[in-house]
């Protein structure tokens, strides 16, 4: 049986666990960009209240393995608050809480080392600080961060990977079913594999060709 053959009879169940992914990377990426984007933000605008606790934060997830983290809310957490939550639910707040602190790390970064002359040029051609965010700061910020922050959502991408351990219907746990079904890991997690790299290498390359077209050390200009 061949990578097609498998693809073509079992289609119903890889389209269920596609769509199972995508809609965990949807809600992955949209929480992880949005509340990413305003931690990063309020990291440099309120140093002590909010940026001190989010660089711990990131600190600690940063020594605590993915998959430990996801195991630790989905069994001892919802154990000791006498909870069971849905594994869909708990693996998009796990890995969502992952990707907003990843993301608050790029937008922080980019932030603190924008050139202040830009900042100070704007001031002396009489611009309000609103046109300076918008005509200078936004701009080139985002044209700093925005390849950074696609490779990132490729990774999140692939760590939902991780759901299928908690039971989570996803492709990697639907392609799991399929081969102790049939038993051609071969072909079906070559099946998978080049699903992923569909997903993967246009975002990999639109972030590579946006980092060398558009992205340049602000500090020599």
């Amino acid at each position: 049986m061949s990578v097609l053959d498998i693809l073509i009879k079992y289609y119903p169940a890889f389209f269920h666990g596609l769509a199972v992914t995508m809609q965990l990377s949807g809600l992955i990426w949209g929480i992880g960009l949005v509340l990413g984007s305003s931690v990063g933000l309020a990291s440099v605008r309120f140093k002590i209240g909010v940026g001190v606790p989010a660089r711990i934060t990131s600190f600690l997830l940063s020594g605590i393995p993915i998959l430990v983290f996801l195991f630790w809310l989905h069994y001892p957490a919802q154990s000791m608050f006498d909870l069971v939550i849905d594994p869909f639910y708990t693996a998009a707040l796990t890995l969502s809480i992952v990707n907003i602190f990843g993301v608050a790390d790029i937008v922080r970064e980019a932030l603190n080392d924008f050139p202040k002359q830009y900042l100070i040029a704007a001031k002396v051609t009489g611009l309000t600080r609103r046109q300076t965010v918008f005509k200078i700061q936004l701009p080139l910020i985002l044209r700093q961060v925005i390849p950074s922050l696609l490779l990132l959502q490729v990774v999140m991408l692939h760590t939902t990977l991780f759901a299928s351990l908690i039971s989570v219907e996803e492709i990697f746990r639907v392609a799991q079913r399929i081969n102790a079904q049939i038993y051609r890991p071969v072909e079906i997690y070559t099946a998978l594999g080049l699903f992923f790299l569909l997903i993967s290498l246009p975002i990999n390359g639109f972030a590579f060709w946006l980092k060398h077209h558009f992205t340049r050390n602000l500090s020599e200009q």
